[in-house]
């Protein structure tokens, strides 16, 4: 780097290098440093060419927001469902019984008598019909009537369907210790014990088609 001799100490002081852009024919030239020069890049028709800064976090736009996750349902809107499945339950075994009482009658109809099942055989009956109504409801939909009616489904904690074998699992601890529902008036995440030994949720959610992967209910229909 070309420098001049300090008459004092004969210490050599480096020479600021100052380079002069000719500029096209015509016109001034223009004085740039070498600090300019490191964010230029010559042209082809050796005009000097400013190369822009990169754009902090890679340049892309994340600005856009999810909508957020719906919310966990209260005890009193579950146990108003709750009331409506029994209700369901309890009317899906009356025609069951009619139905049996009528294949009876036709097989037989001399014989015919009406049928009285013991106490055992119509709380085992009851509990069948609860647990096969329940856990197709959830499996295949999220929801029951109860829930439907009051506008609420149940999913797993990643919002997706819970699918056949959790359904049936929590069916039956829902029909067998249905007591447990009272927990999420406790608990700060209103989660009964069914949805704590299974890992469900149970959330406000009135859109008739639930999207299952990414936890963010449905705007609308799918596309057909």
């Amino acid at each position: 780097m070309p420098g001049e001799v300090n008459g004092d100490g004969g210490q050599v002081i480096p020479r600021a290098r100052v380079e002069i852009d000719p500029g096209p024919a015509g016109s001034h030239g223009s004085v740039r440093s070498p600090a300019d020069a490191v964010a230029a890049r010559p042209a082809a028709n050796g005009h000097v060419v400013s190369t822009p800064s990169p754009a902090p976090g890679g340049g892309a736009d994340r600005s856009g927001s999810r909508p957020p996750p719906p919310d966990p349902a209260g005890v009193v809107t579950r146990l108003l469902a709750a009331v409506v499945d029994a209700v369901v339950v309890v009317v899906v075994a009356a025609l069951l019984d009619l139905g049996a009482a009528g294949a009876r009658f036709l097989w037989s109809p001399a014989d015919f008598r009406w049928p009285r099942p013991t106490a055992a055989v119509m709380v085992a009956v009851l509990l069948l019909v609860a647990v096969v109504y329940l856990a197709a409801g959830w499996a295949l939909t999220g929801r029951t009537y109860g829930a439907r009616l009051m506008g609420l489904r149940v999913l797993s904690s990643r919002h997706e369907l819970l699918g056949w074998t959790r359904s049936v699992l929590r069916a039956l601890v829902s029909v067998h210790w249905p007591i447990g529902l009272l927990w999420c008036g406790i608990s700060r995440t209103r989660l009964s014990v069914a949805d704590i030994l299974f890992r469900s949720v149970v959330v406000y959610d009135v859109q008739p088609y639930p999207r299952h992967r990414d936890g963010i209910p449905p705007t609308g229909p799918p596309a057909a």
